[in-house]
């Protein structure tokens, strides 16, 4: 596939969409009348008290938490619960206006992001839904580095447009299998790569993650062993409000055997390893309201 894809909606639009739209719109026009300090933490503040009485959604996260943290009290779940539901909010606030949040990102690593240009291979840049995860799409801009990332379109078309025009170095792929033969055709020119590994993937395999099997998705492990990419972990934290820190840790290390299925595995593993250390040293900085266990 040698063309990019247009971005494409899951499904037609509906009724409800155009007010839910419009709420947005609204939103991000008002947003950024404020300082940024002010956008997030409004933000963060409604999440916080409105979030936890989300019945599901909340539901699932108390029930992902209690297992992921036997040795934690109910009180002590609930109060990572609405850490989780400020940071969501924060993080929604903040995204109105991700062309101030650059000036907020502080780095570290940027060594190992450089070593890994250097090899002259094109490189995978992987990280997790944690703190501003949509700071690692500024990276780029900051230290001149071309990646192309990938992204998930939103539930309501409407506000397609608005997910497709974030700032970005690189090309934005949608998901899916068309997206996935256009990055085999980006590593294939030399181009970088950038996703994040966290999320649920029914036709992923299944690895530990928090003592539990999780169904995760293998292409970092597939392209990586096709084109001998390194493997850049990229750690976003939310520090204080609206600043952040992201880590350029050392690539993983892996060494190619006969057999592809062992290897992939091998690399699945390791990254949910990372992840998962970096969601215990700050659990109310990551996404929980998903189902990333079955049930």
């Amino acid at each position: 596939m040698a063309d990019p894809i247009e971005p494409v909606s899951y499904r037609p639009v509906r009724a409800l969409d155009f007010v839910s739209a419009a709420f947005v719109y609204v939103a991000m026009f008002v947003l950024n009348l404020l300082p940024l300090d002010w956008a997030s933490a409004i933000g963060g503040k409604l999440a916080r008290l409105i979030g936890p009485h989300i019945k599901g959604t909340s539901r699932t996260a108390r029930k992902n938490l209690a297992a992921s943290f036997p040795e934690k009290t109910e009180a002590e779940i609930d109060e990572i619960l609405k850490d989780v539901w400020e940071n969501m909010g924060r993080t929604g606030a903040e995204f109105a206006m991700m062309g101030r949040v650059i000036h907020r990102i502080k780095t570290e690593g940027v060594e190992n992001m450089r070593a890994a240009e250097a090899t002259g291979k094109p490189v995978i840049f992987f990280g997790a839904h944690l703190g501003n995860w949509e700071t690692v799409l500024l990276l780029g801009e900051m230290f001149d580095l071309k990646v192309n990332a990938f992204y998930r379109a939103p539930n309501n078309p409407l506000l397609l447009k608005l997910f497709a025009s974030r700032a970005q170095s690189g090309e934005l792929i949608p998901k899916g299998s068309a997206g996935a033969r256009r990055a085999f055709a980006l590593l294939k020119k030399g181009e970088s790569l950038g996703f994040l590994v966290d999320q649920k993937l029914n036709d992923g395999i299944a690895v530990p993650f928090f003592g539990r099997d999780a169904m995760t998705g293998t292409a970092l492990a597939e392209f990586a062993l096709r084109f001998n990419c390194p493997m850049v972990p990229l750690q976003t934290i939310r520090e204080k409000g609206a600043n952040f820190r992201v880590i350029a840790h050392p690539p993983l290390t892996y060494e190619k055997t006969d057999d592809h299925e062992a290897d992939v595995r091998a690399i699945v593993t390791e990254a949910n390893r990372l992840v998962e250390g970096w969601v215990r040293e700050r659990p109310g900085q990551w996404l929980w309201l998903h189902r990333r266990w079955p049930d």
